[in-house]
Parts: structure tokens; C-alpha cells; sequence
């Protein structure tokens, strides 16, 4: 290699690692998932009837805050009654196959109402009052109905992370569905088994979590850093799957309760952790890194669970809400080790390739300790 290619070369794994560190500080603000960018809807379906209690934030109707209070009073719904029913009307759509000989399907008819029942300190779906309102949407059909068909497309601009849990009991049953930007559909077969028909929504909220998980991507990329070949490769990821897919299920069947501000500190300090030995002892790591993940792995486990937890899971269905988010991060997580994997042995020959991995590493290491002291102070 001549001496300008090895410049060019020094010069794009500069440019490279800074390009890393600057996507990843410019997510500062949206590591975390917000409380504030859920939703909640319970649909109960009776008869010819389908009872929507939907939690939302103000903000998406915002157009009927009058008071800019950040929570639409009841006076205030009554008076914009007409204008919420055709705003919600084409974001929450909701249609039946009716229990006719025709088996006909209909729009369910919308009336919008104010909230009757008494929310709890913490709103009725465990959402911040201050800042959610909570709406009693009412659709009705001619006949009883056989199948519902969902669409919710109604998110804050801009935000992937945003979510509505949707709850839905008939026939006594319940059915829960994730819906997400990209999963905004679903289709509930009603007096059918639910068990698994909710898995697939919490598999594309799994995906999507993880992909847009600064943290966790992060986290994945300096365990590559240091070359791992493909045998010490399988165990340290194993060791990542096995140590989190343990915790993300105790804390979601209530097992495990650690404040946010010590997973999220903890969640960062591996980073910094991993990436700074990825520099000081190099490949000396590898003997040991399968341990140090698995240890890691265990609080990466807390971090996915609270995507779960805010949701404030029903324990019906449960089982395949979990499997479905886990399957999900799966897939996103052996996305990401693959694509990583590909783009680092492409380098391998180059002459400049330690040094990015070394730049790429400190530069990791040093947002995950802005991280550290961010979550640590709560900054």
C-alpha cells in the first residue's frame, strides 16, 4: 500500500468515526423512550357495539384546547364534539364483518364523549393526566359483530418510538395489540383463541425497538470493535440473548423493579465500559468479553422491558406479548451484528483498519460516559 492510500485510508476512518460520534450525540434527546409519545385504547365490544376508552396525547388534538391546559376538559370536548368525531374518525378507524347471513362489512358509526369513569392519580391507562386526555369513543353497527378490523394511524409526527397499546375484550376474551408507525392494521377474529394473535404487533414494536435504541446499538457495535472471530462471536451474542431475554421476562411479570435512573446510568456505563476495553486491552478481551456481556446483557434485559411495562400489560395474554417483543429484538439485534460484521471484515485488509476500530471505539466510549452523566444526574 502506497504511502497516499494509507493517508486516504487514515483520513476515512477520521471522517468515519466522526460521522458515528456525531449521529449518535445528535440522538441525545431520544434515547430514551418517552412516556409521553403512548397511547392507550381499551375497545370493549358488545352486541352491535364497540366501546373505545382512548388515552392520548393532548398535543395530537390539540385543536380543542382552549385553555391550553394540556388536557381537554369535558366542557371543552362538548364543544368541539363534532370536530374531534371527524379528526379521530380518520385516524381511528374502526370496521365489523357483521353476524348477518350476508356477513356484510361496515365503518362502525363514531360519537365522541367525554371521559365518565374516575382516572386514577395516574390517569386511567397509567398516563400523566397533565399532559393526556382520555376520550370515550362510542361505534355502532346495524347487527352484532363477527370480526374487527383496526386501523390507528394517529401518532406524533416524526416520532418511530410512538405507541398505542390496544386492549381489546369480547366474548370474553382479551386480545392486546401494539400498534406502531408501520404496524398501524389489525384484525381481531372475536370469540377466537387471542393467545398468539397479538404476538405480531410486539413483534415489529421488538424491531423497532431495538433499531432505534441509540443505546443498545451502540452497545452492539463496540462489542464488534475489537474482531471477534466467528466462534467467540457466537458466544458473546449468545451470551447477550440469554442474559437479557432472563431479565426482560422478570421484569415483565413483576419479578424484577429497579429504578429507571439506575438501568439507563448502567445501560450507558456499558458502553463506555466495553468500548474503552475494546482500546486498552484489545484482543486480549475476547477471553473474558463472553462474561462481561452476559453481566451487561442482564441490565440491557431492564432497559428493553420498560418499553413493555409503560404499556402496563394486561396478565392475559401475556405470554405471547413477550415472546412476540423478544422474537422482535432478536431480529433487530442479528440485523444489526450481521451488517456490522459484513462492513468490518470488508476493511479487514486495509492497513488503516485497527486505527478506525480504536477511533470508532473512543468515540463510542466517550458518548456513552455523556450518557452516563446525563442519566446519572438526571439531566
Amino acid at each position: 500500500m502506497t504511502m497516499g492510500c494509507f493517508r486516504h485510508g487514515r483520513r476515512f476512518g477520521m471522517l468515519a468515526a466522526a460521522l458515528l460520534a456525531q449521529w449518535l450525540l445528535a440522538g441525545l434527546g431520544v434515547v430514551e423512550a418517552h412516556w409521553a409519545d403512548q397511547a392507550a385504547a381499551e375497545i370493549a365490544v358488545t352486541g352491535s357495539q364497540a366501546r373505545v376508552t382512548l388515552t392520548l396525547p393532548t398535543g395530537l388534538v390539540a385543536f380543542a384546547d382552549d385553555a391550553h391546559a394540556g388536557r381537554l376538559t369535558d366542557a371543552e370536548i362538548r364543544a368541539h364534539r363534532e370536530d374531534l368525531r371527524q379528526f379521530l374518525a380518520a385516524h381511528v378507524r374502526l370496521a365489523a364483518r357483521l353476524r348477518t347471513a350476508a356477513g356484510e362489512v361496515r365503518e362502525g358509526a363514531l360519537a365522541v364523549q367525554p371521559f365518565a369513569g374516575t382516572p386514577t392519580a395516574s390517569g386511567p391507562a397509567g398516563l400523566a393526566p397533565s399532559t393526556h386526555t382520555t376520550l370515550a369513543l362510542v361505534y355502532m353497527w346495524p347487527a352484532p359483530v363477527d370480526r374487527l378490523s383496526i386501523r390507528y394511524d394517529l401518532f406524533p409526527p416524526g416520532v418511530p418510538t410512538a405507541s398505542c397499546l390496544a386492549t381489546i375484550l369480547a366474548d370474553g376474551r382479551v386480545h392486546n395489540v401494539a400498534f406502531t408507525p408501520g404496524h398501524e392494521e389489525a384484525a381481531i377474529a372475536l370469540g377466537a383463541p387471542a393467545v398468539w394473535q397479538a404476538a405480531g404487533g410486539f413483534v415489529v414494536m421488538g424491531v423497532e425497538h431495538i433499531l432505534t435504541g441509540y443505546d443498545h446499538m451502540l452497545f452492539l457495535l463496540s462489542l464488534l470493535m475489537v474482531g471477534a472471530a466467528l466462534p467467540q462471536l457466537l458466544k458473546i451474542v449468545t451470551a447477550f440473548t440469554v442474559a437479557h431475554s432472563i431479565t426482560l421476562s422478570l421484569a415483565v411479570l413483576g419479578l424484577v423493579d429497579l429504578p429507571s435512573r439506575w438501568v439507563e446510568s448502567a445501560i450507558a456505563l456499558s458502553i463506555t465500559y466495553v468500548a474503552a476495553e475494546n482500546i486498552w486491552r484489545g484482543r486480549a478481551a475476547l477471553g473474558s468479553r463472553w462474561l462481561v456481556t452476559f453481566g451487561f446483557g442482564l441490565v440491557h434485559g431492564l432497559g428493553f422491558a420498560s418499553a413493555l411495562t409503560e404499556t402496563h400489560l394486561p396478565r392475559a395474554n401475556v405470554a405471547a406479548s413477550l415472546v412476540g417483543f423478544n422474537l422482535g429484538v432478536e431480529i433487530g439485534q442479528v440485523s444489526v451484528i450481521l451488517l456490522a460484521t459484513l462492513a468490518l471484515d470488508g476493511i479487514r485488509q486495509y492497513g488503516w483498519a485497527p486505527a478506525f476500530r480504536r477511533r470508532v471505539s473512543a468515540a463510542a466510549a466517550l458518548t456513552g460516559f455523556v450518557w452516563l452523566v446525563q442519566r446519572a444526574l438526571g439531566a
